[in-house]
């Protein structure tokens, strides 16, 4: 039977969430927090550490998204079987424009073979969701939406279509990531007519080569996609890197929603 953890309070810091992640992370990785057990309540971590609720909650939202815990509704948070090492990040990197272009690089190599697949064994439903979804992020963009979610499902779309689940499981696996990616990625796109038009035709090759069933052109089209996407980000505005992209790529290693503190 395991016995319940006591934390000693968190000194002040400007990155307390990732400070009481660390800490409870450390119990795990240590076996005196094993599969199975439970977390101590919110409220009970916040006393402990000193921290507030708030603070608690975000450094738990850090451990799902690499995938340390999961919650249990009406009953707690508990620890997970570790399956595969859980991605690490240094913090350092988080608000830099680096971190980004790693993970699009990330993306490049999943994206274009999940396009192929895609082309491979569509079908004609397939063929008529990712073309929703391309409609539907377009409009969304037309009525001033940042099109970050609709970017995603787009994506997610032609994931579908290419009907491997290890492949599935990849990229839900790495989903806060990606989404936070495609968030920065899409906030720089967004300042410039060009980038927008860009994506729009980029978008449209992938759909066009996938209905085709034409798998080496999907390969090609998404991967340009996200290298295109790479020149993006490199081309972008310095003053975006220095306020809205560094606020952005804090999700990168959180997760969680982007600090609206300036």
């Amino acid at each position: 039977m395991s016995v319940t953890p006591h934390f000693p309070a968190i000194a002040p810091s400007a990155r307390l969430s990732e400070r009481v992640a660390d800490a409870l992370t450390a119990e795990i990785r240590s076996g005196r927090l094993r599969p199975g057990d439970k977390l101590p309540t919110e409220p009970e971590l916040a006393e402990q550490f000193s921290v507030s609720r708030t603070v608690v909650r975000e450094a738990v939202s850090r451990m799902k998204s690499v995938g340390l815990v999961d919650s249990r509704q009406g009953s707690g948070v508990y620890v997970l079987e570790a399956t595969i090492p859980p991605l690490s990040f240094d913090a350092s990197y988080a608000v830099s424009k680096e971190a980004v272009i790693q993970m699009v690089e990330v993306r490049r190599a999943l994206e274009a073979e999940v396009a192929g697949l895609a082309a491979q064994r569509r079908t004609p439903a397939d063929v008529r969701q990712i073309r929703l979804a391309i409609a539907t992020l377009d409009k969304a963009v037309e009525v001033g939406g940042d099109g970050v979610q609709e970017d995603v499902a787009f994506h997610r779309a032609i994931a579908n279509a290419a009907r491997n689940p290890f492949l599935l499981s990849t990229l839900q696996y790495l989903s806060r990531f990606l989404h936070g990616a495609t968030r920065v990625t899409r906030a720089n796109e967004a300042r410039r007519g060009d980038f927008a038009r860009q994506v729009k035709e980029e978008h449209q090759a992938i759909l066009e080569a996938i209905e085709a069933s034409d798998a080496a052109a999907a390969r090609a089209a998404a991967f340009d996609h996200m290298n295109n996407a790479i020149r993006r980000i490199e081309e972008a505005d310095p003053t975006f890197w220095r306020q809205e992209g560094a606020v952005l790529a804090r999700v990168l290693m959180s997760g969680l929603a982007p600090d609206t503190a300036p």
